[in-house]
């Protein structure tokens, strides 16, 4: 009996050194990270400066595939169903948070997700096209309640940062708009540029180019406050919403079930990349503020999102089939 006893010992010791040189090792594959959204719009050019640092840092390769579609659910779906081993990981934006108040179906729920890391947010910027006679938030107010969808708002998409802002926007001042969901904040932007629709809301990496030539007219910025990127720009609030504030924001998570050692690997790596000058100034640059949650942090502000979202859906009365 004292031999075997002797030999499970040896085992459990054995199989207590492999768990951790396992996550040391990590990643030996390439990691697969989904984006919900199309290649160039904010969530994929944050992103992919992200796992890039993250490839140069550890000498994996964290490769990030655009899977669009939803609203993101096809790319949140993807990511719950994916085996929990740290080799599928999921970049997402406010849409896994929403989605499951928003859509009367959605096919996961946020039990199904490991938070790893939360990475940052940053402001939306509410644009108009500049042949409309729209220059201030009080004029798109005015129109909106002048004449019910006579506002035709261009989103990224039905559960969208920018859906959901400007839905933010309506609840707080009465005023009206037709929606028009758009796959990417891209095609909704060229749009309202060519007349086909009168207003957007798009991360301000993605606006301030537009904006800076005369293409687009910038009515104010979502966050509480201005952003490094646009000093000048006003904000929702100081343009008279009082209260107002949406922002959007970037998490990685995984699949539920994660490896503890993983996780834990992952969120150090990740750590260890975002207090670095150059990658930080290229966050900068996309005008975000960087946060650098870890896996409880995220997982704490993953569920106060949820819980804010599904009252303010509720009593917007927005559902989507």
């Amino acid at each position: 009996m004292r031999a075997i006893s002797k030999l499970w010992l040896a085992a459990a010791f054995c199989l207590g050194a492999v768990a951790p040189a396992a996550a040391q090792d990590y990643p030996a594959r390439p990691v697969q990270v989904i984006v919900a959204f199309p290649a160039g719009g904010s969530a994929d050019i944050v992103g992919r400066h992200v796992m890039q640092k993250l490839s140069e840092t550890t000498g994996g390769s964290f490769v990030v595939e655009n899977r669009t579609g939803a609203g993101g659910n096809i790319a949140f779906a993807a990511t719950a169903a994916a085996k929990p081993d740290g080799y599928t990981l999921l970049f997402s934006t406010p849409g896994i948070a929403i989605n499951p108040s928003l859509y009367k179906k959605a096919n996961y729920k946020l039990e199904d997700f490991t938070p790893i890391a939360l990475i940052g947010e940053a402001p939306l910027v509410l644009l108009a096209n500049p042949a409309l006679p729209i220059k201030s938030v009080n004029d798109l107010v005015e129109a909106g309640k002048r004449k019910p969808d006579a506002i035709r708002f261009a989103s990224s998409g039905n559960g969208s940062s920018s859906h959901l802002a400007m839905d933010v926007l309506r609840s707080m001042t009465g005023m009206q708009y037709l929606h028009v969901p758009y796959r990417g904040g891209g095609p909704a932007m060229l749009d309202v540029i060519a007349g086909q629709v009168d207003v957007t809301m798009l991360p301000i990496s993605e606006s301030m180019p537009y904006v800076r030539d005369g293409r687009l007219r910038a009515l104010g910025q979502t966050g509480a406050k201005r952003s490094p990127i646009a000093p000048d720009m006003p904000t929702i609030e100081e343009a008279g919403v009082k209260g107002y504030a949406s922002t959007t924001w970037y998490m990685v998570l995984g699949p539920a079930g994660m490896p503890r050692n993983v996780v834990q690997t992952l969120q150090a790596q990740l750590d260890r990349v975002l207090k670095m000058p150059d990658l930080q100034e290229k966050l900068k640059a996309a005008g975000v503020s960087v946060i650098n949650g870890n896996s409880e942090e995220a997982n704490a502000f993953l569920q106060s999102e949820y819980k804010k979202w599904a009252a303010l859906i509720k009593a917007s009365g927005t559902i989507i089939e």
